[in-house]
């Protein structure tokens, strides 16, 4: 579904977190896209873009030095006991195979800067949380977009955590735990004079980055069309093929706004400085859809995993998980199974 970016030659001043998010931000698309793939829309790094003057080095651990401050939790008992007398048998004996994005989106799964087989970000937590709840060892697998159904499917992975949004397409072959909210963010220029996107009319007459075809067009273009029948000027749809192009336009002023993966958007933010989050939405309108853990469909895996998921909502492991990426804003009170997602096309 994407193409890995080339190569970003270095700048002058540009840290080496910078460099590595221009890099490997390029995947986005693959991995944060709900759209009609998964839970969010077309939404990258800026390969030319530099952290702002002044600005102190990122918040984050980006190498592989974060591993070490990655919440533990002893085994579950009761999802134990489910994993048990479910007759699921894992792909690896006494292991828990997972696929993850590794070459996907800041914050939820990406490669460490220094090394680029260690998958770190939210969802390799998360996953790594999953495993040791069920008494398993956690064995990470990097897996491009396209190919997470068919390994769920066929069972050379167990379970699958690549920003995956519930559709109810999805649901017929796959079974869904849901751990995070699928949300949205309007993204502006650090110097814009906009604070906030909370209703139509804030988006009346501005031009407004977004991904052809995608759940989110849909979204933007109701309420175009509300603010037309109030007599407002609606805005304008603004489409780059190219994610880079698209926050170049944003930093000109050729666009005054950028629908992004919130998680990314806030990253990106919080990182770079270049941008603003100044607004959220559902990314599967017209519903409240959820970011899922996935299991092919039937295979007993899925209330296991549920259980160790609330396991870590009620222990509070899991506001300690989303907090060390930023990800507050996506918490949710209560992991759910096969919740209604995205409708049918």
């Amino acid at each position: 579904m994407s193409v890995p970016p080339a190569p970003v030659p270095p700048a002058p001043g540009r840290s080496r977190a910078a460099l590595r998010l221009a890099a490997t931000a390029g995947l986005a698309l693959a991995v944060a896209g709900l759209v009609g793939c998964s839970a969010g829309a077309p939404g990258t790094l800026d390969a030319q873009a530099a952290p702002a003057a002044g600005r102190a080095e990122a918040p984050f651990d980006l190498t592989t030095g974060n591993l070490d401050t990655r919440p533990h939790i002893d085994p579950v008992p009761e999802a134990v006991a489910a994993l048990e007398a479910s007759g699921f048998t894992p792909a690896q004996a006494g292991k828990l195979t997972v696929a993850l994005g590794g070459a996907g989106s800041p914050p939820t799964s990406f490669f460490a800067e220094d090394d680029a087989q260690t998958i770190i970000g939210s969802d390799a937590d998360f996953a790594s949380l999953i495993a040791e709840g069920l008494g398993l060892d956690y064995a990470p697998e990097n897996v491009a977009w396209a190919d997470w159904p068919l390994g769920i499917e066929s069972g050379k992975y167990d379970l699958a955590l690549t920003n995956v949004g519930v559709t109810e397409e999805r649901k017929e072959l796959f079974d869904f735990a849901t751990y995070r909210d699928a949300v949205m963010g309007f993204s502006v220029a650090a110097g814009s004079e906009i604070t906030e996107i909370a209703e139509p009319n804030d988006v009346s007459g501005l031009r407004v980055i977004v991904g052809s075809g995608t759940n989110q067009e849909k979204f933007l273009l109701d309420w175009f069309a509300q603010n037309e029948a109030a007599g407002l000027a609606p805005g304008e749809p603004v489409y780059y093929e190219d994610s880079a192009a698209g926050s170049l336009a944003l930093a000109s002023g050729r666009a005054d706004v950028s629908i992004d993966p919130h998680a990314l958007a806030k990253f990106r933010e919080t990182t770079l400085g270049e941008t603003r989050v100044v607004g959220s939405f559902n990314s599967a309108y017209p519903v409240s859809g959820q970011v899922g853990a996935v299991t092919a469909k039937g295979n007993g895996l899925i209330e296991p995993v549920a259980l160790v998921i609330q396991s870590l909502i009620d222990s509070g492991t899991y506001d300690e998980a989303l907090a060390r990426w930023g990800q507050d804003e996506e918490a949710v009170s209560e992991s759910l199974i096969n919740p209604p997602g995205l409708p049918k096309p």
